[in-house]
């Protein structure tokens, strides 16, 4: 049941297997005889620097990988000098998060059809000394994630949703189909707006990233709201299925944005290639989700640390390889996608 709720997607996981496919049909144009003796990966995101620009994405109830659950993975992105987005339905509080020690963090918000209990959860991750907040944006309604639905899932009985656990939000019921996806019809709010992204800049001074944005038109009205940040993301394909991956739709957004905020990915980054190829389409940063749950899994804090450090070796050897020594040379001639003229041989399907 656990690995199914993290593995699978929508309905009939096109978008899941697509997060991953697109990937291969970007290839390299490497620059050779530069000299990259010397990289330098670092990066800032909303004024924080951070080691490289490869981030922990919101994932739930981590404590269903490992028993250390977020605390684990809260110790791994500060050891790797990254950011680690908590989730709202994190089992682990904003509090137990922060008490882990040092570490630049940002915050994944749901909004409650309770307002009092949002503007509650954001006060406590300011206190708590959180940086941002993510605002997902793309779950009025749960995606039909069927594997959850035949599994009947639900919260392992041990575990609760740490920071609604003294708002009797904690829990989850047993459903006749997914847990989750009643807990969210009951709790989350559909009629959720443009307004309410407003609503919450008046509620707090953190800068919003919007979470779940695929649109050139929605990318606009993002920064007119007053978005920090765009999360070009499909919510790991769980929504809506048949959506682009997210590889796919980045430029559009990035070109709509015209540089006034800066523009983020996550969904179907595995490999340090994938990273270099985000940043050459104009993101400044990508976030991983999966790789996460799976290596935590694994080996705990030890896993995490290990993926990120996978990740970071990759990502340093493609920059070398190609012939950039920072991040601000990775430019979109570093690459050639399928949807460029005049077309390449499209890569072969692995």
């Amino acid at each position: 049941m656990v690995y199914d709720y993290y593995a699978s997607g929508a309905e009939d996981q096109w978008t899941l297997h697509e997060n991953r496919f697109a990937f291969t049909k970007i290839l390299f144009r490497p620059r050779i005889l530069i000299d990259v003796s010397k990289i330098d990966m670092t990066t800032t995101v909303l004024g924080f620097k951070i080691s490289m620009p490869i981030m922990i994405a919101p994932t739930a109830m981590q404590k269903m990988a490992h028993p250390e659950g977020e605390y684990a993975t809260a110790r791994a992105a500060s050891a790797a000098g990254t950011i680690m987005t908590l989730s709202s339905w994190a089992t682990s509080s904003v509090e137990e998060v922060a008490s882990t020690g040092p570490g630049i963090r940002f915050f994944q918000l749901y909004v409650y059809k309770d307002r009092n209990v949002v503007a509650q959860l954001v006060r406590r991750a300011e206190r708590a000394g959180f940086k941002a907040i993510a605002l997902t944006v793309d779950t009025p309604r749960l995606g039909r994630r069927e594997a959850d639905i035949k599994n009947r899932f639900t919260l392992p009985p041990f575990l609760t949703l740490k920071n609604f656990e003294g708002l009797d939000l904690g829990k989850m019921d047993k459903a006749d189909d997914s847990g989750l996806a009643s807990y969210v019809a009951g709790q989350i709010d559909r009629s959720l707006s443009w307004k309410d992204v407003k609503w919450l800049q008046t509620i707090t001074t953190l800068p919003i990233l919007v979470k779940g944005v695929l649109t050139a038109e929605d990318a606009r009205i993002a920064v007119e709201a007053g978005a920090a940040g765009i999360i070009v993301s499909n919510h790991g394909a769980r929504q809506l299925d048949y959506v682009p991956a997210t590889i796919m739709a980045l430029e559009e957004v990035v070109k709509a944005a015209q540089g006034r905020v800066p523009v983020f990915l996550d969904g179907g980054v595995r490999r340090g290639t994938d990273v270099f190829k985000a940043l050459a389409l104009g993101a400044s940063g990508i976030f991983i989700g999966r790789p996460v749950v799976f290596s935590l899994a694994a080996e705990g804090e030890a896993g995490v640390r290990k993926v990120l450090s996978m990740l970071r070796e990759e990502f340093e050897l493609t920059m070398a390889l190609s012939g950039c020594r920072s991040l601000k040379e990775i430019t979109r001639d570093h690459i050639v996608t399928e949807w460029d003229s005049p077309h390449p041989r499209p890569a072969p399907r692995l």
